[in-house]
């Protein structure tokens, strides 16, 4: 349960503008879908998906991290860290039957004989959409263990795009389509005041000074 007395205390520090962000920018968040990554050899190209997450209104990006390291370039994802939520997986296995037991259906995004074109995906399932390395694509077990394929129609000689760049133009596709659908795809009424607490104490400099001079003041 969220504070409801510390909440409104940090936003009191906040200005009205900054209040009424974080209210406009929610009404547009979603988990609806979600955004998984997996081993990108290239850490600016998982920064840059998290920007495009953030800036679509993507709420949760999943990395899985088998083989190469866990930095997010901060200069790519220029401040997005701050308000996507990020999990972390260190196997296939553990991210998509964590997924699969909060609801989603696994959407592999890559060229396949019984694949979908991007206009024709049916937004009405929740959905985690997973993303490739930019050398081998998605691992045989995500293909395995998929319940649907996705591709980006293309008509160049071009084969592929770079991740980036695919789930930038996934993203904002499908949440245009869902924002215009009937679909129930918005935040909870309690997960958009976690996310009030959350981004209230991401906007506040020493934080940790602040939060425990309230506490001890307010006793539980």
């Amino acid at each position: 349960m969220i504070d409801i007395d510390y909440l409104n205390f940090l936003e009191n520090i906040l200005t009205d503008n900054r209040k009424e962000r974080f209210l406009e920018v929610l009404a547009n968040r979603t988990k609806h879908f979600t955004v998984v990554v997996e081993d990108v050899f290239q850490m600016h190209n998982t920064s840059a998906v998290m920007r495009s997450c953030e800036v679509f209104g993507i709420q949760e990006l999943n990395v899985i991290e088998q083989r190469f390291g866990k930095r997010i370039d901060k200069e790519i994802a220029m401040g997005a860290q701050k308000w996507v939520d990020i999990n972390q997986f260190d196997s296939v296995s553990n991210c998509i039957s964590t997924l699969k037991n909060k609801g989603y259906q696994i959407i592999a995004t890559t060229p396949h004989e019984n694949d979908c074109v991007l206009e024709d995906f049916d937004i009405s399932k929740p959905s985690a959409l997973f993303f490739g390395t930019e050398r081998d694509g998605l691992s045989p077990e995500i293909l395995e263990k998929a319940d649907g394929f996705l591709k980006i129609p293309m008509v160049g000689f071009t084969e592929s795009l770079n991740i980036s760049v695919s789930a930038a133009i996934i993203i904002q596709d499908l949440t245009n389509r869902l924002r215009r659908s009937d679909v129930n795809w918005k935040l909870s009424d309690d997960e958009i005041l976690e996310k009030r607490l959350a981004w209230a104490k991401n906007s506040i400099k020493d934080i940790k000074r602040i939060e425990a001079r309230y506490f001890e003041e307010n006793p539980k």
